[in-house]
């Protein structure tokens, strides 16, 4: 029994085994015929592909001829765009230069048509003063006929004057006589005044002698006015700031000043004779009160004449009876050339000197100036 079941299980396992074979080789069958079909419709789609790209060559090559031909055809359209172009440049030029011309004529034709206005113009004004002139000579020979009667009167007039000037001029004469002597005596007059001018001015010219002994003496390091003849000294040097105290440092600097100023006026006895008086003035600038700077320039002016007056020069040369201060203050403050005032400058110790009967020679100056 139990080999009775054996074989039947071994009989179907190869039948199971021969249903799987036949199962296999069937679809292997299958297989091979989906690829056979496969390659069937791949072959067949290939030949029509290959056929479509036959078609497609020749059509580009078709194309390509065509599109040669066209490039040919372009180039040729572009060579006459070309000269079209350039005709139509040589145009445009031509253009403008005949815009120009007419632009030019048309200004020449304004010109001229201003011109024929203005002559016209001028045509009216001339004959508009041809007829005023036309009626002034009427007017004219109306008044020359009416003089004409006058004249006549006149010269009957005059022939009867005549007469009476001739026994006039015989008074004329002697009278003329009169006036030469008269001028003869005149003109010596005038030799007299003339000597006595330059007299005068001789005279007058002490002055200036004095101020050019002083430049010589002194040099340009010392400012000396070419006026008045009076030396100035900046009070920044002398003084400190709203100060009247003396700077040490600044005396002896302002002995050797006074010295060679004094110097020069009192080594020449003609010079000497003519002194009347040296004169210290103090001068501030504008800013701040009138009074106070007043003061101020007043103090200064004490101050160098003290100082002055302590010099064995001062003593030695007796010139203490000369010395005399002032301040005046900004009466006389200085200005630049742009009209503004130089303050520094207008803060300043002035010594000057006057001479005797100077304001009669200043007025006797004045005068010879006048006449």
């Amino acid at each position: 029994m139990f080999l009775k079941n054996k074989r039947d299980e071994e009989t179907n396992f190869w039948l199971s085994y021969a249903d799987l074979m036949a199962g296999l080789l069937f679809v292997f069958i299958l297989l091979i015929g989906a690829i056979v079909v496969k390659s069937i419709v791949l072959k067949s789609n290939l030949d029509s592909k290959e056929s479509s790209l036959e078609n497609s060559l020749q059509l580009l090559l078709l194309r390509d001829t065509e599109v040669q031909k066209l490039k040919r055809l372009l180039a040729v359209r572009s060579m006459e765009l070309n000269a079209t172009q350039e005709e139509l440049l040589i145009s445009k030029d031509a253009f403008k230069l005949k815009t120009q011309e007419i632009v030019n004529l048309n200004n020449i034709l304004l010109s001229q048509n201003m011109k024929v206005d203005d002559f016209n113009n001028k045509i009216i004004i001339m004959q508009n003063l041809l007829d005023e002139s036309n009626e002034t000579i009427n007017s004219q020979t109306s008044r020359i006929n009416d003089y004409s009667e006058k004249v006549l009167i006149l010269s009957n007039s005059l022939t009867a004057k005549e007469d009476t000037l001739k026994l006039q001029d015989d008074e004329l004469l002697k009278l003329l006589h009169a006036i030469d002597e008269k001028e003869t005596q005149y003109d010596a007059l005038i030799s007299k005044l003339q000597a006595q001018k330059a007299k005068i001015k001789s005279l007058t010219g002490v002055k200036i002698k004095v101020i050019a002994e002083l430049k010589k003496s002194l040099g340009k390091n010392v400012e000396i006015d070419a006026k008045s003849g009076s030396l100035r000294l900046s009070s920044n040097i002398l003084f400190d700031k709203n100060s009247a105290i003396l700077k040490p440092s600044s005396e002896q600097e302002l002995r050797k000043i006074f010295i060679n100023y004094m110097g020069a006026l009192t080594s020449n006895a003609n010079i000497k004779n003519q002194l009347e008086r040296i004169v210290i003035e103090g001068h501030t600038d504008s800013d701040g009160d009138y009074l106070l700077n007043l003061s101020l320039s007043q103090q200064r002016a004490y101050a160098v004449m003290n100082y002055l007056l302590t010099l064995d020069f001062t003593k030695k040369n007796n010139i203490k009876p000369l010395l005399v201060a002032s301040g005046r203050s900004y009466l006389d403050t200085l200005y630049r050339e742009d009209g503004k005032e130089d303050k520094q400058a207008s803060r300043r110790i002035e010594i000057k000197f006057r001479l005797k009967n100077d304001d009669a020679m200043n007025e006797i100056e004045k005068i010879l100036e006048y006449e």
